[in-house]
Parts: C-alpha cells; sequence; structure tokens
C-alpha cells in the first residue's frame, strides 16, 4: 500500500475512533492525475445525500496529458462504501455529534482508495496535551538516539 497523499492535521484537530476503507468513483484523468501525486485532501469533507456518501473540495489537479474534456479539480466524488458501513457512519454522525474526514488516499493494489474516520473534535487544552507529548517522544528519540552513539 502507497501513500499518496495524508491529512496532516487530523490527528492534531481530532480524536479518531474508527477508520473506514473506501473506494472512489472517478474519471480516467483523474486517476492518471493522483497516481502523479497531484492531488489533496486537506480542506475536503464527507456529506451525505440520498443515502450515498460523497467527498466534497478533494482537489485533484488537471492532468497535463489530457485532452480538452479534463476533469474538474474540486468536483464531488461519489464514494464507495457497503451499505452496512454507511448505516454506522450516518448512525454515528447523527447520534453522537461525530464527524467524518478524509486521512489519506492510498494506492492498494492498483485501485485508489480512500481512508476516512469518523472522529470527534479536541478542545484547545487537548491539543496542548498532544503538542505536549509529541515534543515528550521527540526528547526520548534525541536522546536515545545521541545514548547509542
Amino acid at each position: 500500500m502507497k501513500i499518496i497523499t495524508q491529512n496532516k492535521k487530523a490527528h492534531y484537530e481530532y480524536f479518531i475512533e474508527q477508520k473506514f476503507v473506501a473506494g472512489i468513483k472517478l474519471q480516467g484523468s483523474e486517476v492518471k492525475s493522483i497516481r502523479a501525486g497531484k492531488c489533496s485532501i486537506d480542506e475536503a469533507h464527507i456529506t451525505f445525500k440520498n443515502n450515498e456518501v460523497y467527498i466534497l473540495n478533494m482537489h485533484i489537479a488537471k492532468f497535463d496529458a489530457s485532452s480538452i474534456f479534463n476533469h474538474e479539480e474540486t468536483r464531488t466524488r461519489k464514494l464507495l462504501l457497503n451499505r452496512s458501513e454507511i448505516n454506522k457512519l450516518m448512525g454515528a454522525k447523527d447520534r453522537d455529534g461525530m464527524t467524518i474526514i478524509p486521512l489519506s488516499v492510498e494506492l492498494h493494489e492498483g485501485l485508489i482508495k480512500l481512508t476516512i474516520a469518523l472522529a470527534k473534535g479536541k478542545k484547545l487544552y487537548d491539543k496542548r496535551q498532544t503538542i505536549k507529548e509529541r515534543d515528550l517522544n521527540r526528547e526520548q528519540r534525541q536522546a536515545f538516539k545521541e545514548n547509542n552513539r
């Protein structure tokens, strides 16, 4: 599995409760552009329409070698999930005040997959705790590296 792009703010902004892997309904020029690494999910979000799941504002750059019939860069794209997974996501979002965020776009056995997560937003003090833990881990790694020299 090759990670093409990640939402780096996701683990800082949210508590990740559960992850799902979804396919994306794409056009040919979009697939080629994603394989070239020209996509971003930093501003993307997940929504529901007619009991189906869609991703909005996922930016996929236009493919240079394609014709005039190129794709729109931030169009709405359908996510391919099982009905049970869709029902679980819809129920959790309505019931628990959770949000659904995209985590990463991956190339898995020739297919492009989107990892999404059911998440709960962090408060400011939780974010400070995350920064504190990250700095502590960094200091421990550096001390371990110096001791092994």
